[in-house]
């Protein structure tokens, strides 16, 4: 039966055929993956689940507001132009934080090592972990070590939880855009999903394109000093695209976007052109989206240029209706409606 799974003010956008079995489309970060955290993860869970499904979880304890987060990361190759699998961990567990307006305090570290990894190559991994962490200012607070036997994992996998502390009058959720906001967005997109796929395929497109990968809470911070920020969102599994789609739910509210105005590397460009790939899918993970007040855009816009990781920052878009649907004016003047990636395009990525 096909039908649109809701739980508790939270649906999944595009009508899903449910599964027997889980697919890779399920991690992709798209409807397969709403569709399991509505159908299987927030009834079985109850109460002890967030219902903003924001990038992380947000309460207090006594008069202190904390963020929390997890993340497993499972990217194949360890190693690629600009990054590797330490590096990933850190910043994507501190940028959840970040994009809830949290300031990162702690992460811990979880390794699952198969048996037969070079000692050399781990050693890597953490070393850059530790340089990923005293730029991002956290500290690895505490971690665990399993190794499995060869062929029941591939390589290693890192799982990492943060913890941060939200200031008060900070409310930053996806659920929080408002008429009028404009969007802004911090720099290309497409680089992490396409470096990723080249060097896992060994492909070769003559270009010296790497991964984004950084940590973003510096940035975050100088934004929410220069301005109103009511949303925020790092595009990474599913892209762009399934990231407003993701606050458009959240929120019920229409967003249009134009096409001319994002920003897309020529090499990126050519690259999706070539396997057939839409760039506003294509995983991020050192980019994020930020919905902020009309009055304070040009503020925050300025605040993020002068930061490495915002200097190529532009609008994007705005929000215009109370629709929840993204809406992106093409380059020929059309418009066509942009729904959430449906299945799984770039596996093996965070």
């Amino acid at each position: 039966m096909e039908n649109e799974m809701e739980f508790e003010g939270y649906s999944c956008p595009i009508p899903i055929q449910p599964t027997d079995t889980i697919v890779l489309g399920h991690g992709s970060g798209g409807s397969l993956s709403h569709d399991l955290v509505s159908r299987l993860f927030l009834p079985e869970m109850g109460k002890a689940a967030p219902r903003a499904l924001d990038d992380s979880a947000t309460f207090m304890i006594g008069m202190e507001k904390v963020a929390l987060t997890t993340d497993s990361h499972v990217v194949s190759p360890l190693f690629f132009p600009g990054g590797d699998i330490g590096k990933l961990a850190v910043c994507g567990t501190v940028n959840d934080l970040a994009m809830v307006g949290a300031e990162p305090i702690a992460l811990t570290c979880g390794f699952i090592i198969e048996e037969g990894l070079p000692f050399d190559i781990l050693k890597r991994v953490v070393a850059s972990m530790r340089e990923a962490a005293v730029e991002a200012g956290v500290f690895l607070a505490a971690g665990d070590t399993k190794v499995v036997q060869k062929g029941n994992a591939d390589k290693l996998f890192i799982n990492t939880a943060g913890l941060g502390r939200v200031k008060p009058g900070i409310e930053i959720s996806g659920t929080n855009a408002r008429e009028g906001d404009v969007l802004i967005l911090s720099g290309p997109i497409g680089d992490h999903g396409i470096t990723v796929l080249s060097a896992r395929e060994g492909l070769d497109f003559e270009t010296d394109l790497q991964s984004d990968v950084a940590p973003l809470n510096h940035l975050v911070a100088a934004m929410i000093t220069a301005g109103e920020v009511h949303v925020l969102r790092d595009p990474t599994r599913g892209g762009l695209a399934t990231a407003l789609n993701e606050i458009a739910n959240q929120s019920q509210k229409t967003i249009e976007n134009f096409e001319q105005a994002i920003p897309i590397r020529p090499q990126v460009r050519a690259a999706c052109e070539m396997l057939g790939f839409d760039p506003l899918y294509v995983a991020n993970e050192g980019r994020l989206v930020a919905f902020v007040a009309e009055s304070d855009s040009n503020k925050i816009l300025s605040e993020m240029k002068k930061s490495p990781y915002g200097e190529r920052a532009t609008v994007i878009g705005r929000v215009t209706g109370t629709v929840p649907q993204v809406r992106l004016k093409t380059i020929i003047g059309g418009t066509r409606l942009i729904d959430m990636l449906a299945g799984e395009m770039l596996p093996r990525i965070c």
